[in-house]
């Protein structure tokens, strides 16, 4: 059952929710989206644990790799302000990262994943090391690059938040969770954003659900089926003919859900600072935050960043195919391009996540969707949700536009 609102011009969106819901089984998820500053689909459904109970209005789900598109707004934030510029050296505000090589490398490079500093198989021990947000940071500061930074670019998977988070907390001098509350989530009066989720919020949130009843290991079993995949076997092994991928691929997923069971159900999980993946959001507020992204940079009377910044902001950086996922990303300065089931959104940018969360804006349309979700394994590239729903609302608001045309037409005088 869906409850919610969904104003009739995106009525496909709520059906669309509707076939996406597991029919057997728990599992939930809740869409976002507005158009023109306009909140048109508000909706939710399904269940947020094995026990049943219902997905409701305020709940938060964790979503992975979105995560990283509200870390790069508040590094953006930081920017607009006048604390640093994207051309800075980051050991300008970080000394300790000047280690190893990286005395030049700027913030556009780290932002547009061009660092070279993605192989955390070499920064980092175990898997509980990524919950040890100083640790975290230390390892980013210790690394060396894997190639000459600004000559490629691949994925930061799991560090691009220590990587980010880390100079966020140095060019602001305050901790990274009082930096997301009192520069976003307080001016946009969003009603749930957390990175690293506060006891008094754990009852709102939507447990992962794997394969397995009661599994705890969800994301250990996608990677693992990732990995086992015969295609993505082939895959891997063709490349690793021809190029390097195959093992850059390897430096960033494999690690570090082989040493030990990484519960992301975990009460030490939840509350860990890891701005890389660990966000827990409402559609709602992701929604809201590329509303503002999609206008300029403000919504309901509300300033987030100048156009300047935007414009900035959503320039792509690089057009060739990933080092470590491949395909060519079009990274911009924290968020990639829109995949859609359908064309290309050339103006469209947002950060998809693991699992079949995303969010996303079209300045060009005045749009912006997101999506939660609790259930269903997958990577951005291989979960089917986040672009068939990308290409649900755009043929929603290409329907409007068309029908505002001919009224237009018909208005004219003969």
């Amino acid at each position: 059952m869906i409850s919610g609102y969904v104003h009739p011009d995106f009525s496909e969106v709520a059906t669309l929710l509707q076939r996406q819901l597991p029919k057997k089984g728990a599992g939930g998820a809740a869409i976002c989206i507005y158009h023109k500053g306009k909140k048109v689909v508000d909706i939710w459904g399904g269940t947020k644990n094995w026990k049943g109970e219902q997905w409701e209005e305020d709940t938060l789900a964790v979503s992975f790799s979105t995560t990283k598109g509200v870390t790069s707004t508040l590094m953006h934030i930081l920017v607009d302000k006048g604390l640093a510029d994207y051309d800075d050296p980051i050991a300008k505000y970080w000394p300790e990262f000047a280690q190893n090589g990286k005395e030049n490398i700027t913030i556009r490079s780290a932002m547009s994943h061009q660092a070279g500093l993605y192989a955390i198989t070499e920064q980092l021990t175990t898997s509980s090391d990524m919950l040890d947000w100083e640790q975290a940071k230390k390892g980013i500061e210790q690394a060396s690059p894997v190639h000459e930074p600004d000559t490629a670019h691949g994925y930061h998977g799991f560090n691009y938040g220590n990587l980010i988070g880390g100079l966020i907390e140095k060019v602001a001098g305050k901790p990274f969770q009082q930096v997301l509350k009192e520069e976003l989530v307080d001016p946009l009066a969003l009603d749930g954003a957390y990175i690293g989720l506060p006891e008094s919020e754990f009852s709102r949130r939507a447990n992962l659900i794997g394969r397995q009843k009661q599994s705890d290991t969800f994301f250990l079993e996608g990677l693992l089926r990732l990995v086992d995949n015969p295609i993505v076997k082939v895959l891997l092994k063709a490349l690793s003919l021809f190029t390097h991928k195959a093992y850059e691929f390897k430096r960033v997923f494999i690690f570090p859900f082989t040493d030990d069971k990484f519960c992301w159900n975990s009460r030490e999980l939840m509350s860990a600072i890891h701005p890389s993946a660990n966000g827990h959001f409402t559609a709602r507020s992701l929604a809201k935050m590329y509303a503002a992204l999609s206008l300029d940079g403000s919504i309901e009377g509300r300033r987030l960043l100048s156009p300047e910044t935007v414009k900035k902001a959503s320039q792509v950086q690089n057009w060739k195919g990933d080092n470590v996922l491949f395909l060519p990303m079009h990274w911009r300065l924290g968020y990639h391009r829109v995949f859609t089931a359908t064309k290309p959104l050339k103006h469209g940018f947002g950060h998809f996540g693991f699992g079949g969360s995303g969010a996303w804006c079209d300045p060009e349309r005045e749009l912006s969707c997101a999506m939660t979700v609790n259930t269903g394994v997958g990577t951005p590239m291989g979960d089917t949700r986040m672009p068939l729903l990308a290409s649900a609302v755009v043929k929603c608001v290409k329907r409007i536009e068309k029908h505002e045309a001919l009224a237009s037409d018909s208005a004219q005088p003969a």
